[in-house]
């Protein structure tokens, strides 16, 4: 009998598989990173190839960590990047240009045209997003409309689209020999190109950027059995039965299944989402709507998402580009060394603003530097932009639901800094409260294949495995929460309107 279900979480900086057992308790992880290819400002690229010959080493490597070979696998499920956007020939299996991550920037002027005089929010009645840079649908023009021979290959049905989920799913299942061109909700729901009510493809919005049907993956639940690894692969005959986008498994893996719960997950980027259960909420405050889950023939749970787009990767920079620590659990350290942030904030627009306002002409600031400032500060400053970052998030999410949270439930890497979820506890005024088993969004993979294939009998035993961990109660004084937050607000201002023609 399988005593084990794989979940791969392919993410924004590396490509993870872990093992899980029944009590949903980590057995063994393999991992790796792959390279940030930055062509130019703005860009942001990642080699498919390079995440494929990753996924399969690192799956590899936690069956032989764990001490045991795919036949003791009940199933396995995928989480991903999502918006992440990868374009192949079906037929040679190549991809015809390096992915165009979610970060990247250079479809401002396709968002602007399509927008036109209606404005950005043109299809948010059927999708639930703005026109934006973040999302998949503009960045397959952007590829079509600039690769040659992209766009008479997919009019000539030659090009499959997905996001990373479907690129892993389409080779893990075959390829060019039958591989299954297949995503979820979660991931459909982030291209700008689904229906949120009906949960297909909009012809009209497809249409409108030049996109053709043929090249869009089927569009299936979160939790069913999809294909099988291909005979020769790394799991072979086993059911792949699970995907669901990276910030959606993490809400699954939470056990966020009533109406009002929310998580907030601390990556390369933040992304907070509240349940709205079978309910399609539109935002008035600058959040996306979108898919939380669907599980088999059940109806869609919807979600409100307030994403912001530098969390994790703005400590990454510190590192890399400035080499201000060496490592990034440094930067705890450093900012201890100092009682506040000296008066310095760090707005890190680097990719635009994401939610709640959703400015691509912003770009990073440091403001309110003086002589006293040092590098202990700009640490400081730079961890509380994450915290900042979140209650504006939260704020908006208090206002589209009606309803005030009354705690945070939190994942990601960046939870292990404790002084970051203390600051995060104190400027939002309710607790903060990190799960037992930190790897929720691998884990909501592993339970939506689970589920799918009767390992795990449903959504209940999810509620079962969840433990609290550890929880941070309010500390910072009511006035001094809300002047800090006020210089934020000041400091955010700074960063608008600085990409022009000039700039560009």
């Amino acid at each position: 009998m399988a005593d084990y279900v794989l979940a791969i979480d392919q993410g924004t900086t590396s490509t993870r598989a872990i093992v899980f057992n029944h009590a949903g308790e980590i057995v063994e992880t393999g991992q790796l990173e792959h390279e940030q290819i930055f062509p130019k400002a703005g860009w942001v690229e990642h080699d498919p190839m390079e995440i494929w010959r990753n996924t399969r080493e690192v799956v590899g490597l936690a069956l032989t960590r764990a001490n045991i070979t795919s036949t003791d696998l009940a199933a396995v499920g995928i989480t991903n990047q999502r918006e992440t956007t990868v374009v192949w020939d079906k037929n040679t299996g190549e991809p015809v240009y390096n992915a165009i991550v979610w970060q990247d920037t250079r479809t401002q002027k396709i968002a602007d045209e399509l927008a036109g005089d209606e404005g950005a929010e043109k299809y948010k009645a059927i999708c639930g997003l703005p026109l934006a840079t973040y999302f998949s649908g503009p960045k397959v023009k952007w590829i079509l409309d600039n690769v040659e021979g992209a766009r008479a290959k997919a009019e000539a049905g030659d090009l499959l689209f997905g996001n990373t989920d479907t690129w892993l799913l389409w080779n893990m299942t075959g390829g060019t020999d039958g591989g299954r061109h297949i995503t979820d909700v979660t991931n459909a729901s982030r291209t700008m190109l689904m229906d949120l009510t009906t949960l297909d493809w909009h012809e009209g919005v497809a249409s409108d950027m030049g996109i053709p049907l043929s090249m869009l993956p089927t569009i299936k639940s979160s939790s069913e059995v999809y294909g099988e690894g291909r005979p020769k692969g790394m799991i072979p005959g086993i059911p792949i039965a699970g995907i669901l986008g990276d910030q959606q498994a993490a809400t699954f893996g939470q056990a966020c299944f009533e109406v009002g719960m929310a998580k907030n997950t601390y990556g390369t980027g933040n992304f907070m989402l509240i349940n709205t259960g079978e309910e399609i909420v539109p935002s008035e405050n600058g959040l996306l709507t979108t898919v939380a889950y669907k599980i088999g023939d059940a109806k869609p749970i919807y979600a409100l998402e307030g994403s912001i787009a530098v969390t994790g990767s703005l400590i990454q920079w510190l590192r890399d580009n400035l080499g201000l620590i060496s490592s990034a659990p440094e930067v705890e350290d450093l900012a201890k060394t100092v009682e506040d942030n000296g008066g310095a904030y760090f707005v890190p627009a680097f990719s635009g603003l994401f939610a709640p306002y959703w400015r691509g002409d912003a770009r990073g600031v440091l403001v309110g530097l003086t002589r006293f400032v040092n590098k202990g500060h700009i640490a400081r400053a730079a961890l509380e932009a994450t915290a900042f970052q979140t209650r504006e998030v939260l704020d908006a999410m208090n206002a589209d639901s009606g309803v005030d949270l009354t705690e945070l439930k939190v994942d990601g890497g960046m939870i292990a800094n404790e002084t970051l979820m203390q600051f995060q506890a104190d400027i939002l005024g309710v607790p903060v409260v990190r799960p037992k088993i930190a790897e929720t969004t691998a884990l909501g993979a592993a339970y939506a294949a689970g589920i799918a294939v009767g390992f795990w009998s449903g959504q209940q035993d999810v509620t079962d495995n969840w433990a609290e961990g550890q929880r941070w109660e309010p500390q910072m004084d009511a006035d001094d929460r809300e002047r800090t937050y006020r210089l934020w607000k000041k400091a955010v201002t700074k960063s608008f309107d600085w990409v022009d023609v000039d700039s560009e």
